[in-house]
């Protein structure tokens, strides 16, 4: 489904990314992990269409991406969920999850798709009406999430979906990723909770200081002396 090959980005002088290759067949749920400054949201914006790319390829289904606007990355079902939920929070629940229907090829079902994201969160249609700032921290990830479905999404990235959230919330957002995953959503998840993102993914990709260091079954990443050391904390 994606192939990313040898991708290198530069931040000016910095390479923020070296020579990093990753796949991602259909359906599955792949886990990015890596420390603060390690590239993960980098190659998720490069994904994106966010950042250029330096050197490298990223393949969608057999064609190349580099170059590619995001709003047309959009149209082809490739959709982030950034770090920090970045919702618009002076407008309704309900207004910010009509932007994720932007482009005409999923506009004309967005009634639709927001009556399906409502039986995903039928927290969010209890507070359709309310301002998205004035939700917790868990109902507005809820939101960017949703906001991200009413883009039909092939393949979902999200970026930190627990940041800043109870262990409850939390918990409870990791249980929608999973959910959404058996629905047939591709995703690719970055984390810094370890330990729940290789209990939920089945392959997994470490990334230290912009270089792939570790990849595979996530259950023979949890035993890596390496991953327990510097992320279990063991």
């Amino acid at each position: 489904m994606l192939s990313v090959e040898n991708l290198t980005v530069c931040y000016g002088q910095m390479k923020a990314l070296r020579s990093v290759s990753i796949e991602i067949s259909a359906g599955q749920m792949v886990a990015l992990i890596g420390a603060n400054g390690s590239g993960k949201t980098t190659l998720l914006n490069a994904i994106s269409g966010l950042v250029p790319i330096e050197e490298g390829r990223i393949i969608w289904e057999d064609q190349s991406l580099n170059g590619f606007p995001p709003d047309k990355l959009c149209r082809k079902g490739i959709i982030q969920v950034p770090e920090g939920r970045k919702l618009f929070p002076s407008m309704t629940v309900e207004e910010n999850l009509i932007m994720g229907a932007y482009h005409p090829n999923v506009r004309k079902k967005a009634q639709e798709s927001l009556q399906k994201v409502f039986s995903s969160f039928p927290r969010l249609a209890d507070r359709r009406r309310q301002f998205a700032g004035s939700l917790s921290g868990g109902e507005q990830q809820m939101v960017a999430m949703g906001r991200a479905l009413m883009a039909k999404p092939r393949l979902l990235m999200l970026d930190e979906p627990s940041l800043g959230l109870s262990p409850k919330a939390a918990a409870e957002i990791f249980e929608i990723i999973r959910e959404l995953n058996k629905e047939g959503i591709t995703i690719l998840l970055v984390s810094q909770e370890v330990m729940q993102t290789l209990a939920i993914t089945t392959y997994g990709y470490v990334l230290e200081n912009g270089v792939l260091v570790l990849q595979g079954d996530c259950k023979q990443l949890q035993e890596d002396p390496k991953v327990k050391t510097s992320y279990l904390g063991m």
